[in-house]
């Protein structure tokens, strides 16, 4: 079993950043996908951005260039650096990794952008 712990959620204005951290612990296989996925009331669970062991990264269009995914392996943590944060950004966010054939995910945290 994997356990994954979110934080980082909140409320900005417009224009602002947050970074979003996901520690996984359990049984940890060094073989994975890690990222996030976001879901707006009333909207379908989206990939927001993802990365593999081998650092191979993956974004949603519409975060390319604002958004920036990273792992560090030895704390079996993954971060999402969000800058130039926009309305349509407002979703609950959730951390997933894929491993050992299975997907885990996170509880979600919210992330309210607004002025």
């Amino acid at each position: 079993q994997v356990q994954l712990v979110e934080s980082g959620g909140g409320l900005v204005q417009p224009g602002g950043s947050l970074r979003l951290s996901c520690a996984a612990s359990g049984t940890i296989f060094s073989i994975y996908t890690m990222g996030w996925y976001r879901q707006a009331p009333g909207k379908q669970r989206e990939l927001v951005a993802n990365i593999d062991n081998n650092s191979y990264t993956n974004y949603a269009d519409s975060v390319k260039g604002r958004f920036t995914i990273s792992a560090d392996n030895a704390k079996n943590t993954v971060y999402l650096q969000m800058n130039s944060l926009k309305p349509e950004d407002t979703s609950v966010y959730y951390c997933n990794r894929y491993q050992g054939g299975r997907p885990y995910w996170g509880q979600g945290t919210q992330v309210t952008v607004s002025s």
